[in-house]
């Protein structure tokens, strides 16, 4: 019987249009130093996006607590080179976070300008939604910039529907997930 090369829960390898081949996995403690790292190859536009802000840089307790999410609340994924976490350069992050009344979760991705246009962010959407589903969410939400259309297109066409905010030059893009079916009582 040959063995399978299986991997662990959240982790899989996905090829780019451009042949470039990523590792998705959890993030992990190890992977602060190279996201700080890399935070100085984003462009400015690319921080304001996601941070809703300009940032020179990310800093320590920033990374720390964005690589160690608490597993109640929270769920990171990274889309990394195939090497081991910390010596991984790091192209994307998603990350889903609980809100306190447990009925929903907001979204924040960043994909780098070296690998977007390529799929993954969608591909990180959906690994979010999947995770939110398996925790019974049932609405997930992410503040996005009215200048970023990439980011709405592909929330619309993943079936999330807008919503406006208080804060000028912010829409919210909502998705109501269906609530879990009943399970079937044996007689």
């Amino acid at each position: 019987m040959a063995a399978r090369n299986r991997m662990p829960p959240w982790h899989e390898k996905l090829t780019l249009a451009n042949g470039r081949e990523l590792l998705i996995r959890p993030v992990r403690p190890e992977d602060a130093g190279p996201i700080r790292a890399g935070f100085s190859l984003l462009e400015p536009n690319e921080i304001r996006q996601r941070f809703l802000h300009p940032m020179k840089e990310l800093g320590e307790p920033q990374a720390d607590r964005l690589t160690r999410p608490d597993p109640r609340r929270e769920f990171a994924l990274v889309a990394a080179e195939p090497l081991p976490p910390g010596e991984a350069l790091v192209g994307a992050v998603a990350r889903i976070v609980m809100d306190d009344n447990r009925s929903d979760a907001e979204f924040a991705i960043l994909v780098s300008h070296y690998i977007n246009g390529m799929g993954l962010g969608r591909h990180l959407m959906r690994r979010l939604v999947r995770w939110a589903k398996g925790r019974k969410i049932q609405r997930i939400y992410g503040d996005v910039l009215e200048s970023n259309l990439p980011m709405q297109q592909l929330a619309k066409s993943l079936g999330f529907h807008r919503e406006a905010t208080d804060t000028p030059g912010l829409v919210r893009v909502v998705l109501d997930l269906p609530p879990p079916k009943p399970r079937a009582v044996a007689a």
